[in-house]
This record gives C-alpha cells, structure tokens and sequence, in this order.
C-alpha cells in the first residue's frame, strides 16, 4: 500500500517537474519566435509558457505512469 502511495506521489512530481521544464522552454521559444501567438487571454512567451506547461506536464505524467506502474509480464513472473 505505501509503495503505491509512494508511486502515485513520485509520477506526479514528475509530471510537475517535466511542466516546469516545458513552461520555461515554451516561454523560451516564446519569446524569440512566436511573439505573435495568442492562448488564453496571453500573447508571446506567457501563451507558448502556458502551452509548453501543459503538454510537458501531460507527457511527464503519462510516461511516468508507464514507468512507474508497468505491468509484469508472464515470463518474467515465472523466474
């Protein structure tokens, strides 16, 4: 039960950690090439901050979760 705890804590501060990462290159690329690009209410390195955000936190969650909670499979479960 704790290991489980444990797990679901660590695959969302991943998931955190990889949306901070994304938000700070967004806001990178933001700022320099995409000056014109509007998303929620924002324009340039704040909308590309927000965008980068919320993709890098999905990717970290859902490749986290796959890491984290990876089925055994039948042949290693044998050994």
């Amino acid at each position: 039960m704790l290991s489980t705890i444990l797990r679901i804590f660590a695959a969302i501060l991943i998931g955190f950690v990889c949306g901070v990462i994304g938000m700070i290159v967004g806001a990178i690329i933001g700022g320099n090439y995409a000056e014109q690009f509007v998303f929620n209410g924002v324009q340039g390195y704040e909308a590309t901050g927000q965008v980068g955000f919320i993709l890098a936190a999905l990717i970290g969650l859902i490749s986290s979760w796959q890491l984290l909670f990876k089925r055994k499979t039948s042949s290693s479960l044998g050994k």
